[in-house]
């Protein structure tokens, strides 16, 4: 938040343009296949326009209509397919550089996953499909060109059903959750990670960089999460596979400077039924009933001893 004092009183502001939603088409790929990004986009600007809030004086404020606008503006300036982490960093270097007023651009988007299609085995040149699991970014631009850069993954749903666990926990007079070595493990990871980068003049120039590393990231994940194709991996609980996952994305990649992963435990309770004539159903490891609330709630930051998250 931009911070004045005025007439005896502390000013936090900013302000911004949210939900912009953008599409691009690049049609002009040697192997005629075309390519198609959709975004939405939400700005906010970090800036010297005080006398808005005192005097109700606009001039030394960027319309929000105007970046609304920028966003459609650049996405045309893109004649080469871009990451989205590469937009956000356009759109913020725009905001800073071109007004005297702005100090700071932050800028967050949300990648809505088009997947290319095949049929009868053979890759659609034109054809997609909505996935599942969102690509994210947050891109934070001081004018002087500091630098903090942040990816991520929304919406990733992830199940094994076995392998997992959880017993030895603490009990008291509450407690009737059993022990147990057998059970589904699912959940939804929400990961973000930031990059070391410190300034706008040490991202890598390797076009697509940030889409290899978020797709390259996405599978550290998730074959952390399910191992081996064959024999799989124990979890005694979701911390522990967490912490696993967290740590195997830093050792992976040493422009990673920091991983925080959200993990709720979706439940799936074992139904065993019964009634005064004997057992309906009775629980082999089988049948289930798929639950998303109440949901165990379970977050970890891992990061490197010199860096914040």
């Amino acid at each position: 938040m931009m911070e004045k004092q005025t007439e005896g009183f502390k000013l936090e502001q900013r302000h911004g343009k949210a939900r912009v939603r953008v599409a691009r088409v690049w049609r002009n790929k040697p192997d005629g296949r075309h390519v198609i990004v959709e975004w939405c986009v939400s700005i906010s600007l970090l800036s010297d326009c005080l006398t808005a809030y005192t005097r109700g004086d606009n001039s030394d404020i960027v319309a929000t209509d105007t970046m609304k606008n920028t966003v459609y503006a650049k996405a045309k300036e893109c004649v080469e397919q871009v990451s989205v982490e590469d937009f956000a960093v356009l759109l913020a270097k725009h905001f800073t550089s071109l007004y005297q007023q702005v100090t700071c651009a932050i800028v967050n988007i949300v990648e809505k996953p088009w997947e290319r299609v095949s049929i009868d085995g053979e890759t659609h040149e034109h054809g997609f499909k909505l996935g599942s699991e969102r690509h994210t970014t947050e891109v934070i631009l001081e004018k002087s060109g500091a630098l903090r850069m942040t990816s991520g993954i929304e919406g990733l749903a992830v199940l094994k059903t076995t392998k997992s666990g959880f017993e030895g926990f603490i009990r008291d007079k509450y407690t009737a959750l059993p022990d147990t070595r057998e059970r589904i493990l699912a959940t939804e990871i929400t990961a973000s990670w930031r990059y070391l980068y410190e300034s706008i003049f040490s991202i890598p120039q390797k076009p697509l960089y940030f889409t290899e590393r978020y797709l390259n990231v996405k599978k550290v994940l998730t074959d952390t999460f399910y191992g081996p194709p064959k024999e799989g991996i124990y979890s005694p609980s979701v911390q522990s596979t967490l912490y696993d996952m967290a740590k195997t994305v830093l050792k992976s990649f040493p422009d990673i400077a920091a991983v925080q992963l959200k993990m709720p435990n979706l439940h799936f309770l074992p139904v065993n039924l019964s009634n005064k004539d004997g057992t309906i159903v009775k629980f082999e490891d089988d049948v289930y009933v798929p639950t998303d609330e109440p949901h165990g709630s379970i977050q970890a930051t891992l990061s490197r001893l010199w860096s914040k998250m």
